[in-house]
């Protein structure tokens, strides 16, 4: 009898043992087993993960939709990748695999990888912690070094923000170091008001507090009746008084403005002169004149 057929005759042999199929319905059971539990125990935890989110955005402290929910797919594909690679390496176990040896040769090529992608490792890790911390969201007004403007969107690696002239820049998460956020607490407007040294200043100071009066019910913006401090500055022209007034995130320039508008047209109104520079023009014969010559 050759080699090729006593082979096969081994082969057939073993086929034909009772505990060779025996042993091989209890593996493909135990492996179906794994996988069922691995699937269940996917989904009790995704579960369980919604219901924590659901229960934070049901409580009175403020959250950010978009954050819990960019949070949560996070934590999803991070219990799936982990449950998966466990059943992966019990399957092995079962299959009679030398698991340790594949994890040692699995440990060096990462070790490998991690040394050529170091800044990728390091993006996806920051960005993991400024979704978790919730450092800035989405929508939030923000400066990172030089960038300013919104931002667009938040992932593992990069970031998103869009300056107020249109361009977006992209950073990547492990670059940022130092942010600055804008949109976490109110804004205060400051207005700087000249008035002439010829008006009344006692005047102008009754005129100025009964139009901040008025200014709550009008713009919806301001957090709070705006104040007037008093005389802000003597300038060689003007008597400069300062009015602050503290507006929802970001909106100070624009209440600024708004107040400076109004500002202007209750002092006409009321006869109270701003200021202004003026040009006085002599002609070279009354120069002359002027100086006796």
């Amino acid at each position: 009898m050759s080699f090729t057929e006593k082979s096969m005759q081994k082969v057939l042999n073993k086929f034909q043992n009772e505990d060779t199929w025996l042993h091989l319905g209890e593996g493909l059971l135990k492996i179906l087993i794994i996988l069922l539990v691995a699937n269940v125990l996917i989904r009790i935890i995704k579960v369980a993960i919604r219901n924590v989110f659901r229960i934070r955005n049901l409580s009175p402290l403020s959250t950010n939709v978009r954050r819990e929910e960019t949070l949560a797919r996070l934590l999803d594909n991070v219990v799936v990748y982990v449950v998966y690679f466990i059943a992966i390496m019990m399957i092995l176990s079962v299959m009679n695999i030398d698991v340790k040896a594949l994890l040692a040769g699995a440990g060096i090529v990462g070790l490998a990888v991690g040394f050529g992608a170091q800044s990728l490792v390091k993006d996806i890790i920051s960005g993991f912690f400024i979704i978790f911390e919730d450092q800035f969201s989405v929508g939030d007004h923000i400066r990172i070094n030089q960038f300013e403007g919104d931002v667009e969107a938040i992932g593992l690696r990069t970031t998103k923000i869009k300056n107020w002239t249109g361009e977006v820049h992209i950073l990547p998460n492990g670059s940022i170091t130092e942010v600055t956020n804008f949109s976490l607490h109110n804004s205060l407007a400051i207005v700087d008001v000249g008035i002439a040294y010829e008006e009344d200043i006692e005047k102008a100071e009754r005129i100025l507090s009964e139009l901040l009066d008025t200014l709550p019910d009008k713009y919806e913006e301001l957090v709070k009746q705006p104040d007037l401090l008093g005389i802000q500055n003597l300038s060689p022209s003007e008597v400069v008084f300062r009015i602050v007034a503290e507006t929802r995130p970001m909106m100070h320039g624009a209440v600024a403005r708004k107040i400076r508008r109004d500002v202007k047209l209750y002092l006409d109104e009321q006869g109270i002169e701003i200021p202004y520079p003026r040009m006085v023009m002599l002609s070279r014969e009354e120069q002359l004149k002027e100086s006796g010559i």
